[in-house]
């Protein structure tokens, strides 16, 4: 599973918010790999979420204003 989580964040980028998390993380810790483990295990939390809730709430448009 983390094999293949990692495989899609290193081929699809994962979108802004997982880009935003993958560089944040990389920055910080000098480390590119750290970064892209750290992306694909975001990924694989917003999967499970999505999954059992039925909707990605970080990725949701924000209707406050």
């Amino acid at each position: 599973m983390r094999w293949a989580a990692i495989e899609a964040i290193s081929r699809n980028r994962g979108g802004t918010v997982l880009q935003e998390h993958f560089h944040r993380i990389a920055e910080r810790r000098n480390n590119r790999n750290i970064g892209r483990v750290a992306a694909a295990r975001k990924l694989l939390h917003l999967v499970f979420y999505g999954l059992r809730d039925g909707e990605i709430r970080c990725l949701a448009p924000d209707h406050a204003g």
